[in-house]
């Protein structure tokens, strides 16, 4: 009786927990990766020689980094980097471009929300004549 009693108890107080709103980090983070994801704004890539800006955008509370992903899944890639236009003509991260495919991926990390910034892409071969592509942030 005083076994059922305390796994009785200690049910209880799990419920508890998970009704108080505990959820897991893995969770919580899944959560907040959709809700970035799920504001992504749909772009289109059509090749030139040399880069493209699209923008300029401002950042918001939604993502805290800036991030990309083709939707063009032709084995194509493009390259990308981000200028915070406020304050410099210049990409980030030394002015150097990052290469860019279908998963997501950070063009810029830990951006404060409010930031104005212009997304420069150029293409990685001849290959990425028409590339649809989504940008959150």
């Amino acid at each position: 009786m005083i076994r059922t009693r305390a796994l009785a108890s200690a049910l209880v107080t799990v419920a508890a927990l998970l009704g108080a709103g505990a959820a897991p980090a893995a969770a919580q983070s899944s959560a907040a990766a959709t809700s970035c994801y799920g504001g992504a704004k749909n772009l289109n890539y059509r090749y030139q020689v040399g880069p493209k800006e699209f923008g300029p955008f401002t950042t918001s509370s939604r993502c805290g980094d800036i991030n990309m992903r083709l939707t063009t899944d032709d084995g194509g890639f493009l390259y990308a980097c981000v200028v915070f236009v406020d304050h410099t003509d210049d990409c980030n991260h030394g002015n150097k471009y990052s290469l860019h495919g279908t998963p997501w991926a950070t063009v810029a990390t830990d951006v404060k929300d409010g930031t104005r910034f212009v997304l420069r892409v150029g293409p990685y071969d001849t290959d990425a004549q028409n590339v649809d592509f989504q940008l959150a942030y």
